[in-house]
C-alpha cells in the first residue's frame, strides 16, 4: 500500500509521545492508535508491528534531520563552523521535542540486539556527516593532519550523545542549547591542529 504521508506522520508523532510517556515495552499499539486518532487496524496498514514503528520513527526523524543539516552545512566553508551548526541543530531538535529526546536517548537503547542493528543502520547517515566535517577540517588545516577520522567521530558523536543523555536523565532541568558552544569548543580543541 502506498503510504498516506499525513497519516503515516501522524502515527509516527503519536508513537514518539506514547513511547516517551509509557516506555517502549508498555507502549501498546492500541495506545499509539488512540494518540494518533486512528483505529488500531489502521496502524497495521503502515507498520508490521511495534518494532517497525520504532525503527520507522527513528528513520523518519533522523532522516529529516540529516537531510536538513546536510543542506545547511553545505553553505559553510570552515569545518569548525559546520561542527558548531551540527551541535546546535542536534541540541535544538531534542530540546524542542522532549518526547523525542526521551525516545532517542533512553528507549532506543533498551531494545534487542537486532533492533539496535537496524537503528545503527539509520545512524550511518549522521555519522557520514561527522566524517565529512572532520575530513574538511583535516584538508583545510583546521584539524590535525594526522587526525584519526574514526576515533574523532567517536569523540564527536559520543560527546554530543552523552551530553543529551545526561540532560534527559536530569529531567531537562537546564538549557541543552546553552551547552552547544561549550561542547563545540571542547570538540574542536580535541581535533585542532597544533
Amino acid at each position: 500500500m502506498k503510504k498516506n504521508r499525513p497519516k503515516y506522520k501522524q502515527i509516527i508523532d503519536a508513537a514518539v509521545i506514547v513511547i516517551a510517556e509509557n516506555g517502549y515495552h508498555q507502549a501498546q499499539v492500541s495506545k499509539i492508535a488512540k494518540q494518533a486518532g486512528v483505529a488500531d487496524g489502521t496502524i497495521y496498514l503502515y507498520f508490521k508491528n511495534k518494532e517497525d514503528i520504532l525503527i520507522s520513527l527513528f528513520q523518519e526523524k533522523m532522516g529529516t534531520f540529516v537531510e536538513k543539516i546536510e543542506g545547511e552545512i553545505a553553505g559553510l566553508e570552515k569545518a569548525t563552523e559546520k561542527l558548531l551548526l551540527l551541535v546546535q541543530k542536534h541540541f535544538a531538535l531534542l530540546a524542542d521535542d522532549h518526547h523525542l529526546a526521551i525516545v532517542t536517548q533512553l528507549e532506543l537503547r533498551q531494545s534487542q540486539k537486532d533492533l539496535r542493528y537496524k537503528i545503527n543502520e539509520v545512524l550511518k547517515g549522521y555519522l557520514r556527516i561527522v566524517d565529512q566535517i572532520l575530513q574538511v577540517g583535516k584538508e583545510n588545516g583546521e584539524f590535525d593532519p594526522d587526525l584519526d577520522i574514526r576515533l574523532a567521530r567517536q569523540l564527536v558523536f559520543g560527546t554530543i550523545d552523552e551530553t543529551v543523555t545526561t540532560w534527559v536523565m536530569n529531567e531537562q532541568k537546564y538549557s541543552l542549547t546553552d551547552l552547544a558552544e561549550r561542547v563545540h569548543k571542547l570538540l574542536i580543541n580535541g581535533c585542532r591542529a597544533n
